[in-house]
């Protein structure tokens, strides 16, 4: 069996003392708004544009915090996401969240069945060029 090759990081993955200051204040935030004491590889690897740490960290604090939508139903919304964009990085990070939140294989596996099947029916209403029904609009 032939071992998995990787593919290469662009950047990095900063460390506390790598990271500039205003980096490690995103960090900070990171942490104490997750209640953890470490910072995952995601975010470490965006450490190298603070700008765009700090700005993909404010709209995950609010897309993702407290709203209509159970913090599950995100996650497994974010799950069917990555899956369909073949992200693997977020495809674990998100599946590892719906876990913590009680999602049970089952359950794991009614999300990708519906987010395949969507897929699917998505390309052949596309192929097809199916016209909207007017009780659609």
């Amino acid at each position: 069996m032939r071992a998995k090759i990787l593919p290469m990081p662009i950047f990095a993955l900063l460390n506390d003392e790598q990271a500039s200051p205003a980096a490690r204040t995103v960090f900070d935030d990171i942490m104490r708004t997750r209640q953890t004491t470490s910072v995952n590889n995601f975010w470490r690897a965006l450490a190298n544009h603070p700008p765009t740490l700090r700005r993909i960290w404010e709209n995950v604090k609010q897309v993702m915090g407290p709203s209509r939508l159970d913090a599950l139903t995100k996650e497994m919304i974010y799950v069917a996401v990555s899956a369909t964009n073949n992200c693997e990085y977020c495809l674990h990070s998100h599946i590892a969240s719906a876990r913590k939140l009680g999602v049970d294989d089952e359950q794991l596996a009614e999300v990708l069945a519906v987010a395949g099947l969507a897929n699917e029916t998505n390309r052949l209403a596309n192929g097809y060029r199916v016209p909207v029904d007017e009780a659609f609009r």
